[in-house]
């Protein structure tokens, strides 16, 4: 993406942008850098996701020793395994909440650049009147359009990181493998996150000159 915001066309005239242009278009720079932030902590929480079901399915492993000696050394050696497995699931029970806690902070990110774009409609409906704004700040879109691309990117990442919590609470108590296959599995390809979302960053990148054809 073109790091550079220095110009951009409007109908009409070249020059740099100043006011709602240039809140709009740095907004649009943001978003795209927050999504590879969450794409990379989406990454982490699957590598973290992913040992605390290796860790369960080890500690389930080793808590019946398949022989018993006489002094009970199987029985010892079997719980210094299973208290070094315990200790290896909270470490990255605590990594993983970590990562959700990130991702939460993304999140509120992207509702502060909603609720701004929101403020520059308010703003324009004031200064233009319920039509808006005459002519548009960039190609095609009207400043509303911002705002709702905004508001559908917000509430799609919103609902996922719902879900990660909820994977995040349940994942290290599941017994079985199969549903955690299911969590990890829902973890990596976030349901929410579709391809018509993708789309919208896209054609927001597009719309404000940071993409070309």
């Amino acid at each position: 993406m073109d790091g550079n915001h220095s110009e951009a066309t409007t109908p009409g005239r070249k020059g740099n942008l100043t006011g709602s242009g240039r809140k709009l278009k740095d907004d649009a720079a943001d978003w795209h850098n927050l999504i590879l932030k969450w794409d990379h902590l989406n990454d982490e929480g699957s590598t973290t996701a992913t040992k605390i079901v290796n860790c369960r399915i080890s500690e389930k492993s080793v808590k019946e020793p398949d022989v018993v000696e006489e002094d009970g050394s199987s029985v010892a050696a079997s719980e210094r395994r299973v208290n070094k497995s315990s200790q290896e699931l909270q470490e990255e029970c605590v990594n993983l909440q970590n990562i959700v806690d990130k991702m939460a902070h993304v999140l509120s990110k992207m509702e502060k650049m909603v609720s701004a774009e929101k403020g520059i409609c308010e703003l324009e409906m004031f200064q233009y009147g319920a039509k808006g704004r005459p002519a548009p700040l960039f190609q095609t879109w009207s400043t509303q359009q911002f705002a709702e691309v905004s508001s559908r990117l917000y509430e799609a990442y919103r609902q996922e990181l719902a879900l990660k919590q909820t994977i995040l609470q349940e994942l290290a108590h599941t017994a079985n493998t199969d549903l955690s296959m299911v969590y990890l599995s829902s973890w990596l390809y976030q349901p929410y996150i579709e391809d018509s979302t993708k789309l919208l960053l896209e054609s927001l990148l597009m719309e404000t000159g940071h993409r070309t054809l």
